[in-house]
């Protein structure tokens, strides 16, 4: 089956050039250039509000990640996930959380991160660093330390567009936060 073919079948209406829009605008509608990116260091403030040690900033390419944002009109259309980059301060923390619906990946761009995963009584740790992935299944509670000297920055996507709202473990206390 080709390309071609697929898409008409699914229908995907970002994937669809508009009758009025030209190629080249079409397609460049569909470039995300650094210059034209911020960091957003808001869309996890209540975390960092409750602790310092949580603060983190989010710089969006394609849809909203999974930090609760509502919506950015400055992201590239996506059909099938999201991709973000995240700057870490040395010594900051994401608190444990979950996403029931998606899997994500996390790309270590610079820096030395310790992750942590959990599911029910199994616990799991590993370090990643520059140009190391590692993809965290749907339904796994997963946050991270920058155990380095320096900021890291990850690149973070998730397989869906928009997913479902994360949430953290009951006995932690960022559960307990209003966003």
């Amino acid at each position: 089956m080709s390309n071609e073919t697929k898409f008409e079948r699914e229908d995907l209406s970002t994937y669809k050039q508009p009758s009025e829009v030209s190629f080249g605008n079409w397609i460049e509608s569909r470039v995300a250039r650094y210059e034209t990116r911020t960091l957003d260091w808001d869309a996890l403030k209540f975390q960092a509000d409750f602790d310092p040690k949580y603060r983190r900033a989010q710089m969006r390419y394609m849809g909203t990640g999974g930090t609760g944002v509502g919506s950015d009109e400055n992201t590239v259309p996506s059909e099938h996930f999201t991709f973000s980059t995240m700057i870490l301060p040395a010594g900051c923390e994401g608190p444990s959380h979950i996403h029931i619906d998606v899997e994500e990946v996390f790309f270590m761009l610079r820096g030395t991160v310790r992750l942590f995963m959990d599911r029910d009584q199994d616990h799991y740790e590993t370090i990643i660093k520059d140009r190391d992935l590692i993809s965290v299944p749907p339904g796994v509670y997963r946050g991270l330390e920058n155990i380095g000297l320096e900021e890291a920055a990850m690149v973070v996507m998730l397989g869906t567009p928009k997913p479902v709202r994360p949430t953290y473990p009951s006995d932690h206390p960022v559960s307990k936060l209003k966003r």
